[in-house]
């Protein structure tokens, strides 16, 4: 079943914790990952990885740098389960 964008943005705050120890409140969807979330391109590999493992997608190296803010990862994660 797929899941709906507040679950996705839930999931991948707790990814975001995990990997930097941002508080998963700070992760929203018009959140910048590099801005407003000081994540540097390595942690944003691991975030990345690990969202693909969580949510069962697959996303290209080449879509990672369109992924600018949280949202375009949520926008991308629910297509994505389709």
């Amino acid at each position: 079943m797929a899941l709906n964008e507040q679950e996705i943005l839930a999931g991948l705050a707790e990814i975001v914790n995990e990997e930097t120890g941002i508080e998963a409140d700070a992760v929203q969807m018009e959140k910048s990952f590099q801005e407003d979330l000081d994540i540097d391109s390595l942690s944003m590999m691991q975030v990345v990885v690990n969202a693909e493992d969580k949510f069962g997608v697959r996303i290209p190296d080449d879509e990672v740098k369109n992924l600018t803010h949280v949202k375009d990862a949520v926008a991308f994660i629910t297509k994505a389960q389709g």
